[in-house]
């Protein structure tokens, strides 16, 4: 019997690994274009009242879902935005959102990434428990650089329940975002009250200049005008 599938087939196929390699790449683009232009992406933000916080919390899950992306920035603007309460909430909302963004992003896209590769890149020490497992995604996610995409997509090969991947990625990822977003949050307190304080030291220093200027200035203000010297006129040769 023979197993090729039939050409009906074929296009739905085709059409997924176009459809995967797609959302791969929209999710590249969104995270490179939000770490480039954080600057604007934060004025934005602070910009548009009410809807910051749900803007903030899908920006924040479309770079987090990305693979090999780095949303510490991100959590430590948050926390500089919202404060370190909602701040640490919207982190927390948006890798939730991100958790089964990624996981449906990888199982559309998986084939296009080297799994295999990839998990023979990871430590010694990972080995020891079974790819998909529980204790598997934690750990390999707290490996830098790589871990949290190799744990996404091999929760997305091994088709491991959401609910698995969910809290295997938030385990990790919310504690470290909660602690950005409360050091992002003193580090804008710590600097606008340096600022406060600058600003109210040269105010103290301009107001004892005044008054020690009009202590000692002279009540008479002489102000001397260079006169430039008249040319003499030249003496007149008698014949």
């Amino acid at each position: 019997m023979s197993t090729t599938l039939p050409p009906a087939a074929e296009p739905p196929r085709f059409l997924r690994k176009v459809g995967g390699f797609a959302l791969l790449l929209l999710s590249f683009a969104v995270a490179a274009l939000v770490n480039k232009f954080q600057p604007e992406v934060d004025r934005f933000i602070r910009s548009i009242g009410g809807w910051a916080y749900p803007m903030a919390t899908v920006i924040f899950a479309l770079v987090a879902s990305a693979p090999f992306s780095v949303t510490d920035a991100l959590a430590v603007m948050n926390g500089a935005i919202f404060g370190p309460l909602w701040g640490s909430i919207i982190n927390a909302v948006g890798l939730v959102l991100a958790a089964m963004l990624g996981y449906w992003v990888n199982r559309h896209a998986t084939h296009l990434l080297d799994l295999d590769a990839y998990l023979k890149r990871l430590p010694a020490w990972t080995r020891r428990f079974k790819p998909g497992s529980p204790m598997f995604l934690i750990c390999v996610r707290v490996i830098p650089g790589f871990g949290g995409t190799v744990a996404t997509a091999t929760a997305a090969v091994m088709r491991v329940p959401l609910i698995r991947q969910i809290y295997t990625m938030c385990a990790v990822a919310i504690p470290i975002c909660t602690l950005l977003a409360i050091g992002g949050n003193r580090v804008t307190v710590w600097v606008h009250g340096y600022e406060r304080r600058a600003g109210n030291a040269v105010r103290r220093y301009e107001r004892r200049a005044k008054v020690y200027i009009d202590k000692h200035a002279h009540p008479f203000h002489i102000h001397f005008r260079r006169v430039r010297p008249t040319p003499t006129p030249s003496p007149m040769v008698t014949p």
